[in-house]
């Protein structure tokens, strides 16, 4: 199967967060999050940026009373410039796109079952792919896409494509 700049986005946003502090559940919720954003982005927006009335995990509705909970920890999570709508679920912190929560099952089924038992080579190539920049770089919305992504976005999904 294919890896395209989709995959390659998610596995180096979720890299960043990683080496930014999240852990590695909140570090895929982040980076499966950025990739929906920038691909939305690139079709145009439809959300307004304010909180859902409901909430999906894995495109289920939540339990009325779970829901509460979450929805009163809706808010912005920044990363160094980059800002993320949030929730804390099963304590942790996990992104928001429209209604759906991200979690790593998700980052899973849409990132990694495309890679099989190569994710982890993958995993460890972005890794090291962001450690190699200044945290600065890290920090920054801009210089990330620009110097870490968009250079080598065609060239990591060719190679992956290869490995898989």
């Amino acid at each position: 199967m294919a890896i395209g700049r989709f995959q390659v986005m998610a596995i180096l946003q979720a890299a960043r967060a990683y080496l930014l502090g999240l852990d590695i559940d909140e570090a895929k919720s982040f980076g499966l999050n950025r990739a929906i954003f920038y691909a939305a982005a690139k079709r145009g927006f439809k959300h307004k940026g304010r909180p859902p009335t409901t909430l999906k995990v894995l495109r289920r509705p939540l339990p009325k009373e779970e829901l509460e909970g979450i929805k009163e920890s809706f808010g912005i999570y920044n990363l160094g410039d980059e800002m993320a709508y949030c929730v804390r679920f099963k304590e942790k912190t996990y992104f928001v796109i429209g209604d759906q929560i991200i979690t790593e099952k998700d980052f899973s089924k849409q990132v990694e079952r495309r890679f099989g038992s190569s994710f982890d080579k993958a995993w460890e190539e972005a890794i090291e792919i962001c450690s190699g920049y200044d945290k600065g770089v890290l920090l920054s919305q801009h210089y990330f896409y620009e110097t870490v992504y968009k250079p080598r976005r065609d060239i990591l999904a060719k190679k992956w494509s290869k490995i898989v």
